[in-house]
């Protein structure tokens, strides 16, 4: 596995993918899913110039983290149990699944610092994955209004595993539209300007439909 050789492969398909939406690949941010590769793997990653890693497990995420602190950016985007927000929340700098009020009262509770957090949307309405449906997202936004711990930055989902092109597509278009109508409204604590979609089978067509966060794990590191 070498990851400056993937890193290559995976910045040109960006490019394209830019190229064709005519947007700057610099607004398109890179994450490393390193969730089952090892430390090693995971400096090479960093090696190769890569600062953004994703942990979806809590117990890899500070078993990393407690190996390589600040020299990377940190994004939890797993699903979050409420009992271990406490252990995690004062090391991300970004949390990609906020995605019910017990949640985010738990951050409220235990962060010391406002922390940049994701929405979690479910767009595909698919039973096996995590997050709101669309129509639940602006009340819960409302409903947040107060955290003063919590800065929406952002909807982040998954699409479903398929070669059905326009269906992704579709997923991530309504994520966007969602983004801005959220956007729009100008909230204090909901700035939502970011898009958090597209993986390793995915992230060009996410790209085309306005990703600014691309989380990739096995075509980059590795499973």
């Amino acid at each position: 596995m070498d990851v400056s050789k993937n890193l290559t492969e995976i910045k040109a398909k960006m490019e394209e993918a830019c190229k064709y939406s005519n947007r700057n690949i610099d607004d398109v941010n890179l994450i490393a899913v390193t969730k089952y590769v090892t430390i090693e793997r995971t400096m090479e990653a960093i090696h190769a110039g890569i600062h953004n890693l994703g942990e979806n497990r809590h117990e890899g995420f500070l078993e990393k983290f407690n190996y390589i602190g600040n020299k990377a950016t940190w994004h939890f985007i797993g699903s979050l149990q409420s009992r271990k927000v406490k252990d995690i929340i004062d090391k991300v700098d970004y949390l990609h699944s906020l995605d019910r009020l017990s949640l985010a009262k738990e951050i409220e509770k235990r962060a010391t610092s406002t922390i940049n957090c994701f929405i979690q949307v479910n767009v595909s309405g698919e039973g096996t994955k995590h997050g709101l449906r669309p129509d639940e997202v602006l009340p819960f936004v409302e409903e947040i209004s107060e955290y003063s711990k919590i800065r929406v930055v952002g909807l982040m989902t998954m699409a479903p595993h398929t070669d059905d092109k326009e269906l992704l597509h579709n997923v991530f278009r309504n994520l966007r539209n969602l983004r801005d109508t959220i956007r729009e409204k100008e909230f204090h604590h909901a700035p939502c300007e970011f898009l958090s979609m597209g993986m390793s089978n995915d992230f060009d067509i996410a790209i085309m439909e306005g990703a600014t966060h691309i989380r990739i794990g096995s075509k980059l590191v590795g499973s």
